[in-house]
């Protein structure tokens, strides 16, 4: 073992492996280690600009028995084995997972042969790799982006590191032992957060890159990885109010009957989506005219009521585009390795562009603009973001940069990229927000808002819903939303489905952004044409205004949105301290009240902000449920009753309303 400094880095070689341990950003040091003889240029999610620093900053080396180094309260101590222990203000936090017999002199020495980090080659490429830590008794894990299921601890989970539709990697964890940290690979694999051992795994990759952070609390943590990653902008005005869209507007005229209608109800809609298939084919990213005629007047008309436009754009591209040709010559579409060349079979025969590439970035942008944004589009729906293919075999596919396997998770930060830097350069960039349904780490930086797929209309799906944005929010992403109800709807007239959608609604209140959307079936309106391609040619689900579901239901959705109204001058301070600390709007209740034991054992519960308590309804039926108020004291706003807090209380939760308390001390 040899051990050097090299500026404020400590490294070290043994055999075939470098390793390097960089101080990056605050309490925080960056992990490298590989068997190539020099480590690449990526820094993938990293990206910030992190000043050098001596301060705070150590590097001690006791031959070739020991180093370490450390960074403010991390520090790193290296074994004469290359075994790496972490300690948050000399507190043991991790340790890598060491099972072999070259230690006769420790106790973890072991005839298993498992060592922390393991690199298995692949034939004619790079390697499969492997990071292993102990796993600590009664820790808690939580962030790592959205997942579809209802747990928000994640100890005990296995976690693809792979995007898909719904399912969203950004391979961010924070734990309750007061540490961050950061997968720093694009590229396909697995995390399983083991009763034994914690094990991240690379399908592919060249390099081993991980960065820890420690500090007081959850809400530091976060503080000090969106530093490094990037923070969210201020929200454009004018977007905190209703959001209308479904599944699907077909024309010019039905977008602005809807708006019109809104208007004449005295209910201001702040946007308006106009959703898929209003093109001619996939890739020609343009109104098909027949249908929408002309989309500068529609424009016009919309922005005069003071309601803005976002159009959906998908990445797919259908062999019989008019952009296919030229795509395909320049290669700045995603390639299959082997078998037939497509990535994406719904309506169409589709490739998707490689937005890996930066002339891809150029070319899409071009043509959104001349398209859409040039007719006075506001903002664009990313749709399909991850991509979607049409079978997730992420080793046929190759972008620029590499196999899917190696880089195929930074593809939909790289496409919001694309929208991020095109309306930048148009002066624009207060103007930033892309409704997308993909992420990774770092994309809040460029005016992302993930919403969270094509989710079932269920009760269970709701509860996974808030899991999914409280660990979104733990992964440095504030800006999140749903379909409220759901997106897969079987009967629009089922009045299950009309509890659920009041449910949500009531829910969708108290989240960054307030949005109808869905596809509410059946499928069984006749489309507008006949034809296998055009704006007329595809199904539509059955209407989703706040008015489509009777007048109680509009009646309970009306007051409910006079409340979101109400609450947007809060809602603009939590955007503005999300833009400066990369703090989340939908907070776990350990989140604010860290030294609350019982609050991190809340999983239904949640914060919004640092003033409201919000208990969703999340049972079918259900007119009463229990909350815990943390110690305090807290107003109910329903019925305007206050509480001392360090107790659990029952609640009326009445169809109209879901329990909420407003927090009176600071």
């Amino acid at each position: 073992m040899r051990f050097w400094q090299e500026k404020q880095s400590l490294m070290w070689k043994h055999q075939y492996e470098t390793v390097i341990i960089t101080p990056w950003g605050k309490n925080a040091l960056r992990v490298r280690a590989a068997k190539y003889p020099k480590f690449t240029e990526n820094d993938w999610a990293l990206e910030q600009p992190v000043e050098e620093t001596a301060a705070g900053v150590s590097v001690e080396i006791n031959g070739n028995e020991s180093a370490s180094i450390t960074n403010g309260r991390l520090r790193i101590q290296v074994d004469f084995a290359g075994i790496m222990t972490f300690y948050r203000d000399g507190e043991k936090i991790l340790k890598e997972y060491h099972r072999d017999y070259d230690q006769p002199s420790c106790k973890e020495s072991r005839c298993l042969k498992m060592r922390g980090r393991e690199y298995k080659a692949i034939i004619g490429g790079d390697y499969a790799l492997k990071i292993r830590f102990e796993s600590n008794d009664g820790e808690k894990i939580y962030g790592m982006g959205q997942y579809q299921q209802s747990y928000l601890d994640l100890k005990g989970c296995t976690l693809e590191l792979a995007q898909r539709n719904s399912q969203v990697s950004v391979p961010f964890a924070v734990s309750s032992m007061g540490y961050g940290f950061l997968w720093n690979h694009p590229g396909v694999g697995n995390v399983i957060f083991g009763k034994n051992y914690t094990e991240w795994e690379a399908k592919a990759a060249k390099q081993i890159d991980y960065w820890v952070t420690v500090d007081d609390n959850p809400a530091k943590i976060v503080e000090n990885y969106t530093e490094v990653t990037g923070r969210a902008p201020m929200i454009p005005d004018g977007l905190l109010g209703l959001w209308q869209c479904k599944l699907r507007y077909r024309t010019q005229e039905e977008v602005l009957s809807v708006a019109r209608k809104y208007q004449e109800l005295g209910i201001h809609i702040d946007v308006i989506v106009i959703d898929f298939f209003h093109w001619t084919r996939q890739g020609d990213w343009k109104f098909d005219k027949e249908y929408w005629p002309d989309p500068k007047a529609m424009c016009d008309e919309l922005h005069a009521m003071g309601t803005k436009v976002v159009v959906s754009v998908w990445p797919s591209v259908d062999k019989k585009s008019e952009n296919f040709e030229e795509l395909s010559n320049r290669g700045l579409l995603i390639q299959t390795e082997r078998g037939s060349n497509q990535t994406y079979d719904f309506q169409g025969d589709c490739l998707e562009i490689d937005v890996t590439n930066p002339e891809a970035r150029a070319y899409l942008w071009e043509k959104c603009k001349q398209n859409y944004y040039d007719y006075g589009i506001d903002m664009f729906w990313l749709d399909n973001a991850e991509p979607d293919y049409g079978v997730y075999d992420f080793d046929n596919y190759r972008y620029m940069l590499g196999n899917a396997l190696e880089v195929s998770n930074v593809y939909p930060k790289l496409y919001a990229k694309t929208f991020y830097d095109g309306i930048k350069s148009e002066g624009r960039e207060k103007e930033i927000l892309h409704l997308i349904r993909c992420g990774w780490a770092g994309i809040q930086k460029y005016g992302a808002l993930l919403w969270s797929g094509d989710v079932p209309s269920t009760f269970e799906s709701l509860r996974d819903q808030l899991s999914a944005g409280l660990n979104m929010g733990l992964a440095g992403i504030p800006w999140w939303t749903t379909d409220i109800g759901g997106f897969m709807t079987d009967d629009v007239e089922d009045e299950g489905f009309r509890e659920l959608l009041l449910r949500w609604f009531e829910f969708a209140v108290f989240s960054p952004i307030l949005r109808m959307h869905g596809d509410r079936g059946p499928h069984d309106i006749p489309p507008l044409s006949d034809k296998e391609w055009g704006g007329g040619s595809l199904y539509t689900g059955h209407s989703n205004e706040l008015w489509s579901y009777g007048e109680e239901a509009f009646g309970i959705m009306k007051k409910q949105w006079e409340l979101r109204l109400s609450l947007k001058p809060y809602i603009e301070g939590l955007m503005k301290e999300a833009s400066e600390t990369g703090a989340p709007l939908l907070r776990t209740m350990f989140y604010e009240f860290p030294e609350d034991k019982h609050c991190w054992e809340l999983e239904d519960q949640y914060m919004f902000g640092d003033q409201y308590l919000v208990a969703p309804v999340l049972q079918m039926g259900q007119r009463e449920r229990e909350v815990y108020l943390p110690v305090g004291k807290w107003k109910n706003i329903t019925d305007g009753q206050t509480y001392e807090g360090g107790q659990t209380v029952s609640c009326k939760a009445p169809i109209e309303c879901i329990p909420v308390f407003e927090k009176l001390e600071k």
